[in-house]
C-alpha cells in the first residue's frame, strides 16, 4: 500500500513544483515584471503640451538606447499640475517648478524633489507674412493684459490653462486677467491657422511649436512670422528689437525666457533618475541644440585639421 502511495505524492509534488517555475519564467517574460532602475522599466511621465515635441524627441532616442519604455501624457500646465497633486504620476516636466504650497504636498509623504533644469524656451509671438508688421513692443503687450488701451488689436492663447497664460500674467503681474481683444482657442495648432485666417491677430505660444515644428505643422508655420520683440527692461538696449533665437537667449536679451524642467517626484532611484540624467547629459543637451531650444550647457564640438588635402 504504502509503496504505491508514495511515488504519487512525490508526483504530485513536481507537478507543482515544476507548474511554479514554468510560471515564473514566463512572468520574468512580461516587460512590466521587471524591476525598475535607472535605465530600464517603466514609468509614466506627463508633460506640458508647450513642449510636446522637444520632450518627445528626448523619450525617443531615450528609449533606443536603453531597455526602457516612458508612457508621455500630454496635458496644460495646470492640468499636470493637478494630476501630480492627485497622484496620477509622480514625473513630470513644466516650465516652471512647482510653488510652496504645491510642494508641501510631497513634503507631507517625506518624498525630497529632485528637480533639473535642462533647457530653456521662449513665449513668442507669431503673425501672418501678410502682415508688414514685423515688431511688437511688450509695453503695447503690457497694456493689453491690464485691460488698458493698447495699439495691438488682439491677442490669441493656446489655452486658458496653458503654461504661456501663467508665464505672460506672472510677465505682468496680473491679477484679475483682462477680457477685451484676449482669445483663448483650444491648441496650439489653432492658434497657427487662427492667425494664418486673421491677419491682424497675434499669437501667442511656446517656441517649441515654431522652432522644429511636426511635418504637418510646417506648411502653416511657413505662412507665419515671429515677431521681434522690444525689450523694455533692457536699460540703454530698450530701443532694440529681438527674434528668440539660441544666441539672444543665450545672451538674456530676448525678454520672455523660460526654464524648462524634470520634475522628479519618484522618492528613489528609479527610471525617473536615469531619464532626468539623461536630458541633461551630452545626447539630452544635443537634442535641445537640434531642436533650436537653448541647451544648459552647449555640447563640444570638435574640429579636426588636417595638413594636407587628399587628392583624388
Amino acid at each position: 500500500m504504502k509503496s504505491t502511495i508514495i511515488p504519487v505524492y512525490l508526483k504530485i509534488i513536481a507537478v507543482i513544483i515544476c507548474t511554479i517555475t514554468v510560471f515564473l519564467a514566463c512572468n520574468d517574460k512580461d516587460p512590466k515584471s521587471k524591476k525598475e532602475t535607472i535605465v530600464s522599466g517603466e514609468m509614466n511621465l506627463y508633460a506640458d503640451q508647450t513642449v510636446q515635441s522637444l520632450v518627445e524627441g528626448q523619450i525617443e532616442v531615450f528609449q533606443s538606447q536603453y531597455d526602457a519604455k516612458i508612457y508621455l501624457t500630454v496635458k496644460s500646465e495646470s492640468e499636470v499640475v493637478n494630476d501630480l497633486l492627485n497622484g496620477k504620476t509622480n514625473m513630470a516636466i513644466l516650465t516652471r517648478k512647482l510653488t510652496k504650497e504645491e510642494e508641501n504636498y510631497f513634503l507631507n509623504k517625506k518624498i525630497k524633489p529632485r528637480i533639473s533644469h535642462f533647457a530653456s524656451d521662449a513665449v513668442v509671438f507669431i503673425r501672418n507674412k501678410s502682415s508688414k508688421d514685423t515688431l511688437i513692443d511688450l509695453e503695447e503687450v503690457f497694456n493689453l493684459l491690464h485691460g488698458k488701451s493698447s495699439a495691438i488689436n488682439s491677442l490669441v492663447f493656446e489655452n486658458p490653462n496653458s503654461s504661456v497664460v501663467t508665464y505672460m500674467n506672472r510677465w505682468a503681474n496680473v491679477k484679475t486677467p483682462a477680457k477685451d481683444k484676449l482669445y483663448s482657442l483650444n491648441s496650439t495648432k489653432e492658434v497657427l491657422e487662427y492667425v494664418i485666417k486673421n491677419p491682424n491677430a497675434i499669437g501667442v505660444i511656446g517656441m517649441d511649436a515654431v522652432s522644429e515644428p511636426y511635418p504637418d505643422w510646417q506648411p502653416l508655420v511657413d505662412q507665419l512670422q515671429v515677431l521681434a520683440v522690444k525689450n523694455v527692461k533692457s536699460g540703454t538696449n530698450n530701443k532694440e528689437y529681438y527674434k528668440p533665437t539660441q544666441a539672444n537667449l543665450g545672451a538674456g536679451l530676448y525678454p520672455l525666457k523660460r526654464s524648462i524642467y524634470v520634475l522628479n517626484y519618484q522618492g528613489y532611484a528609479g527610471l525617473g533618475t536615469g531619464f532626468a540624467s539623461f536630458v541633461v547629459g551630452d545626447i539630452g543637451q544635443r537634442i535641445v541644440l537640434k531642436a533650436n531650444l537653448l541647451p544648459i550647457t552647449i555640447p563640444d564640438r570638435n574640429i579636426i585639421i588636417r595638413k594636407e588635402i587628399n587628392k583624388k
